[in-house]
């Protein structure tokens, strides 16, 4: 079993990839404090986001939607998104493709 290291992913966003394989990676992301943020992005890959702790509010395209614990939802390939952190907590992020650039 790999171990992945915890990187910084943003001002008080860490990462760490908990399994991967070439076709679906799953992704730790740990939101610090109230304020931090997921940047506005887009990629190519589907995303699967399970909030496990934590609020946040989503930008998914033109729409706007709080989450909190339990929530989950999926993001088409090629949709800008992105968060604002509104209490601290993780998302666990799934990815197809594997995002290589986290690798």
């Amino acid at each position: 079993m790999t171990e992945y290291p915890i990187v910084p992913s943003g001002d008080n966003v860490t990462r760490q990839v908990l399994a991967d394989h070439p076709d679906l990676m799953v992704v730790a992301f740990e939101f610090g404090k109230v304020g931090a943020e997921g940047a506005l992005h887009n990629h190519p890959h589907v995303q699967s986001t399970f909030v496990r702790s934590g609020r946040f509010r989503f930008t998914l395209g033109d729409e706007e939607r709080e989450v909190g614990p339990g929530d989950s939802f999926v993001i088409a390939s090629g949709m800008t998104h992105g968060c604002v952190c509104l209490e601290p907590g993780t998302l666990i992020d799934s990815f197809t493709p594997r995002r290589d650039d986290f690798l």
